[in-house]
């Protein structure tokens, strides 16, 4: 493949799982590119689709942090070790608009639409050792939190919802007083990074997708949730967005894919694993 493009955004090597099928990548039938903390999702929702529509054969996806797949469409690529994974994605979902904005701008999209919900709740090991009952108590000194890095969507709805629990002081106190003393530790990925350091140990408590709880006890973590409340967990912001790029490969089967994410059936798989849905 020659010289490598050092300009191309890298995917961490500890981030294979989120690459799906990339047996597929050059012959693809489809290419997703799913915000990642539905990845637990993906199976059975992939499954019923080709069932709808058996010719899509070969679908190739990830389910990395939006904005890393944000990074790859506008870069025309990204690095995963030794491989350029050189695909433009026929489908790209997120969980901020700001994104679809910027794809928009950039002729990258025509329209976009919302598809779903979601809400934050703090996970913790089964017992909740820490005590932790509000979301203030995550600005304790004893408290040891695994947070959401800046490259994840869902950051920004953690600090509004910090911001909203205690003000720019709990802001402070969380994100750059208690990660100097070693005690907010960042993700890249966290539906991942999280729920395997509250299993070893390593951390009290993580603000997470609700969804990634149920999906983690599934799992047979021994995990809860706190929750922070109707008015703390962001459940009436949290929308996510849905959109099929312009110029791709296969552009009637991305509209196959967003016709199919509205429909009740799959609407009701994600209602499964514990998101709302949009559209029932």
């Amino acid at each position: 493949m020659g010289n490598k493009d050092t300009s191309l955004p890298e995917i961490p090597l500890s981030r294979g799982d989120d690459l799906h099928n990339l047996k597929y990548m050059d012959n693809a039938d489809l290419v997703l590119f799913m915000a990642g903390n539905q990845f637990m999702v993906m199976d059975d929702l992939l499954r019923l689709f080709q069932q709808e529509y058996p010719e899509i054969k070969r679908i190739f996806y990830e389910t990395l942090p939006p904005g890393l797949e944000l990074k790859q469409i506008l870069s025309g690529g990204a690095k995963f070790g030794d491989i350029e994974i050189r695909v433009t994605p026929d489908v790209y979902t997120s969980v901020t608009e700001d994104a679809m904005k910027e794809l928009s701008n950039k002729g990258f999209v025509n329209n976009y639409f919302v598809y779903l919900h979601n809400r934050i709740v703090l996970m913790v090991p089964e017992g909740n050792p820490a005590g932790i009952k509000t979301v203030n108590n995550l600005g304790r000194e004893d408290v040891r939190i695994s947070q959401p890095g800046e490259m994840e969507d869902i950051t920004r709805y953690i600090i509004d919802m910090y911001e909203s629990a205690g003000g720019k002081t709990l802001v402070k106190r969380i994100i750059e007083e208690k990660r100097e003393e070693g005690n907010t530790i960042l993700t890249i990925v966290h539906h991942r990074e999280t729920p395997l350091r509250i299993k070893k140990g390593t951390v009290d408590v993580g603000p997470v997708w609700a969804t990634e709880v149920i999906n983690a006890r599934k799992d047979g973590l021994k995990v809860e949730a706190i929750e922070p409340g109707e008015g703390l967990d962001q459940r009436d912001k949290v929308n996510y967005y849905i959109a099929g790029l312009r110029k791709v490969p296969h552009p009637e089967n991305a509209e196959k894919f967003l016709n199919f994410i509205k429909t009740p059936q799959a609407q009701g798989i994600y209602r499964r694993f514990g998101f709302v849905p949009h559209f029932i």
